[in-house]
């Protein structure tokens, strides 16, 4: 223990000893600390909540008739060659985690008032779908479709350079594409494409997986994005969203690290520019010579490091990062079996083609009564998963971009603010009512309904404005103008959705990957694209008919109680 002397007192501090601390079990702090731990290095995981797993969690209620996902909708990478594979295989989890493919003929329904479009999971019947729907187009939809397919193979082809003179060079032999036009706007593409506006929203139709409006969404992202599913399909992991953070939790644990929930971190300790641990809400300390923070960008900067301990240009910026816009969801438990009704396909529902007005209305703080909506169904993605309602029943999830700032209450007592509850029902009645555009009967087999707006996502989360995709990926914020995982304080260490690997599922766990591989000083990212396992499979806990993710999630869970009891 130390001692710290405060005016007359002496407060003690214990500090415990670790070879690393990770901030954060959202997947890329996981991620992150499963690498370390399979490495070698004692790894404490500290969570502020009391589930982990960040935005991949999921919830129950109704008496636990009827599970949810906070964030995890769709995956892709998770063929043979992908990256998602490619990581979980590098930790032993080939095969005990398993991912059930989206309909590969259609895994998104674009829905307009004059156009219903059907996404397939492959290049070429997507742009033939294109052609059909516009064939007045084609030269340019070839042209476009052509620019954005070849970016998206370069990128799947690239490594993460260092920013140096160097590493932009090999980019540039590398991915002539990406290095010409990558940073460009995609409203440039489409207007020397020639597209209509009807064209450019179907294009965009699923923009909302990264909320950021064409004019601000740079080739490259979109290249990316859409390669991400059209080559390798989509997927949900069979069991839910809860699986993946309950596997890498499992590999921390019989490595030799820690998961600790309710755990939140107030402070990240430094002396002298070098970091020395953390302190958690309640005063403990707890040292490492390693922390890496898979927390939001600005509140590990700001808020856990300090403005003071940082150069005056990296508070600026820091300051200067905008985050990506959050989302309103609703979560509803229906008396129907959805299966019946709709395909193994998300669905993506605009009142009308100008997608650029859909975001200046948020920007302004609106959010007009027919607001595009997301709908997905964890029942309809994985019928087999006993946690996710009752035979008979299914589960849907309604979710829209949403404002940030002062369109809510301030005050940290929000939930009993009478407005906050006001606009909180407007809302939800709101995207039923879009929903029932796809679902007309909707509304008479709702048995349980919840929403959550951006100030709940900040509450569990601790996010910057409540946004789920950390800062904004917009065209000034993207590839090498976002954060690496170094940090100019010695040993502290950036991992998630902010960093140079972008948001979304695969994101978060090729930033835990690379953030380790970063510290190990080792080139983890490509040994296990060659195969590499990295931890030892024999040693994970072996899982039974009645294992459930959400309790092996938390503290002393059966799963971690049979672990000991075998070990005994």
């Amino acid at each position: 223990m130390i001692y710290r002397m405060i005016c007359c007192s002496v407060e003690v501090v214990h500090m415990n000893d670790w070879d690393a601390i990770v901030i954060g079990s959202g997947l890329s702090g996981l991620t992150c600390a499963a690498y370390l731990t399979a490495t070698g290095k004692r790894t404490l995981v500290l969570e502020q909540n009391q589930v982990a797993g960040g935005c991949s969690q999921v919830f129950r209620r109704k008496g636990n008739r009827y599970e949810f996902d906070v964030g995890m909708h769709y995956i892709g990478e998770c063929h043979p060659e992908g990256r998602m594979t490619a990581a979980l295989r590098g930790l032993g989890l080939d095969g005990r985690i398993d991912f059930r493919q989206l309909d590969p003929d259609c895994h998104s329904t674009l829905v307009f008032p004059d156009l219903t479009f059907r996404v397939p999971s492959d290049w070429d019947t997507y742009l033939a779908r294109l052609v059909e729907a516009f064939p007045h187009q084609e030269r340019g939809l070839r042209l476009c479709v052509g620019i954005l397919r070849r970016i998206g193979a370069e990128l799947r082809a690239a490594t993460i350079p260092g920013r140096t003179i160097a590493g932009m060079l090999r980019i540039v032999r590398a991915a002539p594409t990406l290095a010409t036009v990558g940073l460009l706007p995609l409203t440039w593409l489409f207007a020397a494409c020639r597209l209509s506006p009807l064209a450019r929203a179907v294009i965009v139709g699923e923009s909302g997986d990264y909320g950021v409006p064409p004019s601000r969404t740079s080739v490259a992202l979109h290249g990316g994005f859409l390669d991400h599913y059209l080559t390798g399909g989509a997927w949900y992991p069979r069991g839910g969203g809860q699986v993946i953070p309950a596997h890498l939790i499992d590999v921390i644990q019989t490595h030799g690290g820690q998961v600790r929930t309710k755990a939140r971190v107030t402070r990240i300790l430094t002396d002298d520019g070098t970091v020395v641990g953390v302190q958690l809400d309640g005063g403990e300390a707890i040292r490492a010579p390693i922390v890496v923070s898979g927390a939001d960008l600005k509140r590990t900067y700001l808020d856990l490091v300090g403005r003071d301990h940082l150069a005056p240009a990296t508070v600026a910026r820091v300051e200067k990062y905008r985050m990506a816009l959050p989302l309103f969801s609703v979560y509803l438990g229906l008396d129907i079996d959805l299966a019946d009704q709709l395909p193994n396909s998300t669905y993506w529902c605009y009142p009308h083609a100008d997608v650029e007005q859909v975001y200046r209305d948020i920007y302004d703080g609106r959010i007009p009564d027919e607001m595009p909506i997301f709908l997905t169904s964890a029942t309809t993605k994985d019928p087999g998963n006993p946690h996710a309602a009752p035979s008979g029943h299914s589960t849907l999830e309604v979710m829209c971009l949403a404002p940030q700032g002062t369109f809510w209450p301030s005050s940290d007592g929000y939930r009993k603010d009478p407005q906050y509850a006001v606009l909180k029902e407007r809302l939800t009645e709101q995207l039923i009512d879009r929903a029932t555009t796809v679902i007309p009967h909707l509304r008479q087999h709702i048995v349980w309904q919840e929403a959550s707006s951006p100030l709940t996502h900040e509450r569990f989360t601790l996010s910057t404005l409540g946004s789920c995709y950390g800062i904004e990926m917009a065209a000034d914020q993207i590839g090498p103008r976002r954060p690496g995982p170094r940090t100019e304080i010695r040993g502290l260490w950036l991992t998630g959705a902010s960093t140079i690997w972008g948001s979304g599922i695969v994101g978060a766990v090729s930033s835990g990957l690379g953030t380790a591989g970063a510290i190990l000083r080792r080139p983890l990212s490509a040994e296990v694209k060659n195969g590499a396992v990295i931890a030892d499979p024999s040693k994970l806990t072996p899982i039974s008919p009645d294992w459930d993710p959400l309790a092996a999630s938390k503290p002393n869970s059966p799963l971690r109680r049979r672990s000991r009891a075998a070990a005994k």
